[in-house]
């Protein structure tokens, strides 16, 4: 038996292979499925399951490609509706591959069909439970995400989790081990740990919803307290998970559509493209293209495209480094942004090289901030969540989140600098692009965000409610 987790940390996500005298099986795969097919042939192994744990939210899953490039069978659980042609397993159905056996765990709440996948190896042990967004290292899926589907509320389906939980998952042996759909950093959980794999008995004493004193009440309570707004693109890929989607090749084809300045620029003013600029942040600061938005693709790329635009079917024009043109159609692709309808060949410098008009942001050390803050009261801005800025943060900054910079523009004051930052430089960038195409264009952004500022001599403070948030 094999089991291999394939961790994309991009979005914080776990697909599984699992094989066992040559058949696999594959839970929740991305889109790209080509890794997956690749790894069984070069076993000579046969993939014959493709189990997924629910309807995801936070990426399109490569179940629909997979099952068309193998024949394998989908397979989801209880209550799942699907446009193609998939099993949906009753509880506790179980399918055997190869020496091993797959048992379905009906585990409702965080959506309605979730489901857990429960491996029995080949002497009848309960091996590892595959718990999708049911059960996270240090958390649980949030109950807020299937709502209006289901037709409940946030507390209703929290508590049918916490009889999910208890009747299906810490019924499992200690020695259990658990495979979780997600780790640290992805907006389906609050609290998840930034391991991967753990085990029952470990949750158990470690995770605060599994706690053995707790009541339901106390669970819906807690599980629901402190939830973020969900992001905007999460019910489209709901709905692309659902209905199917277009092969990623084809995706990649289009978006491979080189075009030159000229043309790049006929193509953003005649089609609303908007123009995206993957690039290093170091390297959007020193020149880009006007009205441009910056999302680099060496950050939290894609779950960041997904908050920010709203409508995945927007057209798209890439500005990348050299080299990873493929990596950013991908990368988009994977949360259901499928219309690249190009990129600008040559890259920033065929812009710049024929004379055409550039932007810049002005990017100042955390010394240079240390001494103008120092010097006279100046504009400070923390674009990081509120949880971070609660925390701690510059004595005097005001909080602006990036994911919510839209309803906060009216804390810029485009007379005066407004210094930018975040926690390591990099969603100050973006934070800086998006105010630049809304007009906002007096800002400063401070390189290394507030990890390089705590560095200096500058005070920050523990969290007191400004009266301007």
């Amino acid at each position: 038996m094999k089991i291999e987790q394939l961790y994309t940390g991009c979005l914080a996500q776990g697909a599984y292979y699992i094989e066992s005298n040559g058949e696999v099986a594959i839970i929740d795969p991305l889109r790209e499925v080509q890794t997956y097919i690749d790894m069984a042939e070069s076993r000579n192994a046969k993939i014959k399951y493709i189990f997924e744990t629910h309807f995801h939210a936070d990426f399109v899953s490569g179940h629909v490609t997979l099952a068309e490039r193998t024949g394998a069978e989908i397979v989801y659980g209880p209550t799942a509706k699907t446009d193609f042609k998939c099993t949906v397993a009753k509880d506790n159905q179980e399918f055997k591959l190869g020496d091993v056996t797959i048992k379905v765990l009906h585990t409702p709440g965080h959506t309605m069909e979730s489901s857990s996948f429960l491996l029995i190896d080949a002497d009848s042990k309960e091996h590892a439970v595959f718990s999708g967004d049911t059960l996270f290292l240090g958390d649980v899926g949030r109950p807020d995400l299937a709502q209006k589907a289901a037709t409940m509320t946030q507390d209703e389906l929290a508590g049918i989790l916490f009889d999910s939980l208890r009747s299906k998952i810490m019924t499992l042996s200690d020695d259990t081990i658990v495979y979780p759909g997600h780790g640290a950093g992805s907006a389906c959980g609050k609290n998840m740990s930034n391991e991967t794999v753990g085990s029952i008995g470990d949750q158990k004493e470690n995770n605060y919803a599994l706690r053995a004193d707790m009541t339901r009440e106390e669970f819906i309570i807690e599980v629901t307290d402190g939830l973020l707004p969900p992001p905007a693109y999460f019910p489209m890929n709901v709905m692309l998970n659902k209905k199917g989607y277009k092969d990623i090749k084809e995706v990649i084809a289009q978006g491979q559509n080189a075009l030159s300045p000229e043309e790049f620029e006929m193509a953003a003013n005649e089609s609303g493209a908007l123009v995206l600029d993957v690039r290093h942040q170091s390297e959007f600061a020193k020149g880009h293209i006007p009205r441009s938005i910056f999302i680099g693709i060496e950050g939290g790329f894609a779950p960041w495209v997904g908050s920010l635009i709203k409508d995945i079917q927007q057209p798209i024009l890439l500005i990348t480094s050299e080299g990873m043109l493929e990596e950013a159609i991908t990368r988009l692709s994977r949360v259901g942004f499928d219309n690249v309808i190009g990129y600008l060949e040559g890259g920033f410098n065929a812009w710049k090289d024929l004379g055409k008009e550039i932007d810049t942001v002005t990017s100042i050390t955390p010394q240079e901030f240390e001494s103008r803050y120092s010097s006279k009261p100046v504009i400070v801005v923390d674009v990081r969540k509120e949880s971070e800025f609660n925390s701690e943060h510059v004595n005097g900054a005001i909080n602006t989140p990036l994911s919510e910079i839209n309803t906060h523009l009216d804390k810029y004051d485009d007379s005066e600098l407004n210094y930018v930052h975040c926690a390591g430089g990099y969603r100050s960038m973006i934070a800086s692009s998006i105010l630049k195409s809304r007009g906002v264009h007096n800002i400063v952004d401070v390189q290394g965000g507030f990890s390089a500022i705590k560095e200096t001599s500058i005070k920050v403070s523990e969290f007191v409610c400004p009266s301007t948030l």
